[in-house]
């Protein structure tokens, strides 16, 4: 592994660990009632992100794409390639809603242990979808992490049959997210950073109106805690993609 992807994979690891910390202190600790809020505000913060990196060509948004094109176009995707990654970013929003409220349910351990998991529902996922087959020495290694998630939880004394059920389907849509990448993601042409782009881009404004009609954005405004700097940092933290 080059230094850059050294460095790439400890930022990304950091992310991941943070938003779960962040997530749950959001859920828990400040016991705010709508997961999908903090999904809407997480979701606004990663596209501006995104927009400002490809704006300042530090991004490009195809694969293979140009960073020093001046054609103010570019800083989108075409209307044909986002209504191709539709069933993509309606996956990615359920994955979202469901993984965000599955950190409710259960502690930070058990919950990283039960998303080990996830690796058995992609692989089944993708045998379905698109006839993917694995070797017997990856089914090992899946065994084996699996057995030790299993391990891991066995003597867990605040189990609850509804957070682990919303953790395990937290792991089903995760494994039809991925497996939708394989299928669309790639023929689309664009990067991790495009698909991120029209995910936000599509699924921004159905859960805005979603959280409308539901009452969640009243909820939002009379939250006690909403103007307290620890929580606006938590709504803030971007959502990191899962590719």
């Amino acid at each position: 592994m080059t230094k850059r992807g050294a460095y790439a994979a400890i930022s990304y690891m950091s992310c991941a660990v943070l938003l779960i910390l962040f997530n749950k202190a959001a859920l828990s600790s400040y016991s705010f009632p709508s997961a999908n809020v903090i999904t809407l505000f997480q979701m606004i913060c990663s596209c501006s992100l995104l927009y400002v990196l490809r704006r300042w060509k530090i991004i490009s948004f195809t694969d293979g794409g140009s960073l020093t094109t001046s054609d103010a176009k570019a800083n989108l995707v075409p209307l044909e390639t986002l209504i191709h990654t539709l069933p993509l970013a309606f996956t990615y929003l359920l994955y979202m809603l469901v993984t965000m409220e599955s950190v409710r349910g259960v502690n930070v351990p058990m919950y990283t242990t039960l998303r080990r998991t996830t690796v058995v529902f992609t692989m089944i996922m993708e045998y379905i979808l698109a006839g993917q087959r694995y070797a017997p020495p990856i089914f090992g290694s899946v065994g084996l992490i699996v057995l030790g998630a299993f391990i891991a939880g066995a003597r867990d004394l605040s189990f609850d049959f509804y957070g682990y059920a919303v953790v395990f389907l937290a792991n089903f849509t995760t494994a039809i997210y991925l497996a939708t990448i394989s299928r669309i993601g790639k023929s689309s042409g664009l990067n991790s950073f495009g698909l991120m782009w029209c995910n936000g881009i599509i699924c921004g404004p159905v859960l805005l109106f979603w959280t409308f009609i539901r009452g969640d954005l009243q909820m939002t405004m009379n939250f006690p805690y909403l103007f307290s700097p620890g929580f606006l940092v938590i709504l803030k933290v971007p959502f990191p993609p899962f590719f």
